[in-house]
């Protein structure tokens, strides 16, 4: 089906409401707006993600209509895949080291945010939306780590930060005796 849109505004939704796919209309409020504003905000950070160089490849492209389990399967073998690559995680990684890998880590972010609307839509909702988002933030984390082990020292900054407990706690520790 194509879209055609000769005019972007249309004043429908100046009184706080808008219509949903199957064009019954709700509250600009309602958590499946909500749900998709939230995913659309991801689908754009990810874009912006998608520009910095230095990235790992994600694999081959899809087509997207509508979430089912193989799409979501499709990300856990992306995540096998790409996390064989990887050294074992020793400690919680702190976003940043590349630029790329902090975009990543906004996205990640930004997906946890839709997985969280998402399960606000509750029944009605499809479920597959759910698990879909959890594994997709999976693979952004996996992929913000690949990107900076891949960037070794390219980049200053690069390696992967990790916490390290006490590493930055301002009380001074035990003195000499």
């Amino acid at each position: 089906m194509t879209v055609n849109l000769t005019r972007i505004y249309t004043r429908l939704g100046d009184d706080g409401e808008t219509h949903l796919g199957d064009m019954s209309r709700v509250s600009k409020l309602h958590p499946r707006v909500e749900a998709y504003g939230t995913v659309d905000e991801l689908n754009a950070v990810i874009g912006v993600a998608l520009l910095q160089p230095g990235l790992p490849d994600g694999g081959e492209g899809r087509e997207r209509l509508r979430v089912g389990p193989d799409y979501t399967d499709w990300l856990e073998h992306a995540c096998d895949e790409v996390n064989a690559k990887l050294p074992p995680l020793r400690s919680f990684v702190i976003p940043g080291g590349t630029v790329a890998a902090a975009h990543l880590h906004v996205c990640r972010t930004v997906c946890r945010r839709a997985e969280r609307r998402a399960l606000a839509v509750g029944e009605g909702g499809n479920p597959e939306v759910v698990r879909y988002l959890n594994r997709l933030s999976d693979l952004l984390f996996i992929l913000g780590r690949a990107t900076n082990t891949e960037a070794g020292d390219a980049e200053p900054g690069a390696p992967e930060p990790l916490w390290q407990p006490g590493a930055h706690d301002p009380r001074p520790g035990p003195g000499p005796d």
